[in-house]
């Protein structure tokens, strides 16, 4: 297993009576997203006028290479940053005919940024969500496949791992997935905020087809303000929630007629926006570069620690079970984090929290996640602390 634990002195040392177990949540930052930081102010006031050129130019860039390569992504130019998910899911919608209302066809388990937003909308009749039932988990991606195949999506949205449960899809079922949408028209969406960086992806044979969205705020160990999408060509060429960005090369040009747009990611840009994120981003990047650290190896720790935390609930009689787990640690198909079903599961939560044990809770469901700033005994400690706090 990794301990990286030094790499992460400010965030440990800040509190350190703190068992924080919330990586899939609000990961730590290593410490060289601090001197990032300060790399960005410095930057700001040694070009001053002249900082959009620094950041649009090599900043940018880096960033989008790291992405595309951790993705398998052919063209890094395909990538777009915002400051979050939520502001590309204000720009896809705006891709379609404004009297057009939208179907779409999502899972029930998918994040607030979309849920929220659609059921907004479909208050005012503006669009038609279905939901296919995430469980049972087994045959999820066959039955997923069958009502794509039905056709008349505008939308197909699925999340790569769940975020209220961590049961993960694989390679294969996605392409599946995306095989079984039957108009080339429909916009393929993957929620990868909980797969990016953290599960091992490959999106070669998907890249023309999908849009995937991700950001840095959870695995990439960057804090808000770095999310990104990957666009597929030829898709939603000329988004009406459009920034003036969107057409950043080609600002000194007349801005008569036609508005315009890249051609590549950029289409989807907005405006101004605080580039110190992905000065970060950068940063955890090439940090793990310099430590020969990839996506399997980040996926195998995390993996091992919840053996050895569930272990050592089973070994010391916590109320926690092994039994309590939405996705048992048998299932290979699972994210960075355990989530235990539980009707307690609030109490479960605020008893941890009364105790300094930082996890999160959605409804009947107790998640607890690992990362990078873990180490083998810090699962002990977790696992004993847990017990302790949750006797029955």
């Amino acid at each position: 297993m990794l301990d990286l634990r030094a790499h992460f002195s400010r965030f440990l040392a800040a509190e350190p009576g703190r068992i924080h177990l919330a990586a899939h949540s609000h990961h730590y930052w290593p410490d060289v997203t601090r001197e990032a930081q300060l790399a960005a102010w410095d930057d700001a006031a040694r070009l001053a006028d002249g900082k959009w050129g620094h950041v649009m130019g090599p900043v940018w860039r880096e960033a989008q290479t790291y992405v595309a390569r951790t993705l398998s992504l052919p063209d890094p130019g395909s990538v777009v940053f915002g400051q979050n998910t939520f502001e590309f899911w204000l720009r896809l919608f705006s891709c379609f005919p404004a009297q057009k209302r939208l179907r779409i066809l999502a899972s029930d388990g998918e994040f607030h940024s979309f849920t929220r937003l659609t059921r907004r909308l479909a208050e005012d009749g503006l669009v038609t969500v279905e939901h296919v039932p995430a469980e049972p988990f087994d045959d999820f991606a066959t039955r997923f496949a069958e009502r794509a195949a039905a056709g008349g999506h505008d939308i197909v949205l699925f999340s790569q791992v769940l975020f209220n449960s961590g049961f993960a899809l694989s390679g294969d079922e996605m392409a599946e997935i995306v095989a079984a949408v039957p108009s080339p028209e429909s916009f393929v969406v993957i929620d990868g905020y909980h797969g990016y960086l953290a599960v091992p992806t490959d999106l070669s044979g998907l890249a023309e087809r999908v849009f995937y969205m991700s950001g840095g705020y959870k695995y990439v160990m960057s804090g808000e303000g770095a999310a990104f999408m990957h666009c597929p060509p030829g898709y939603g060429p000329r988004p009406r929630a459009t920034g003036w960005y969107a057409a950043f090369a080609a600002l000194e040009a007349s801005q008569d007629g036609p508005v315009g747009y890249a051609g590549d990611g950029y289409r989807f840009m907005g405006a101004t926006f605080d580039p110190t994120a992905l000065y970060r981003f950068n940063a955890v990047m090439r940090w793990l570069d310099g430590l020969g650290i990839d996506v399997a190896a980040i996926h195998a720790h995390a993996h091992a620690l919840q053996a050895v935390f569930i272990s050592e609930l089973e070994a010391r009689g916590a109320a926690l079970r092994k039994s309590d787990l939405l996705i048992p640690l048998s299932q290979a198909q699972r994210g960075n984090f355990l989530t235990f079903r539980r009707a307690d599961a609030q109490d479960l939560y605020a008893r941890l929290a009364a105790g300094k044990v930082v996890t999160d809770v959605r409804g009947d469901r107790l998640r607890v996640g690992f990362g990078p700033y873990h180490a083998e005994d810090d699962a002990v400690k977790a696992g004993e602390a847990a017990a302790v706090l949750l006797r029955d």
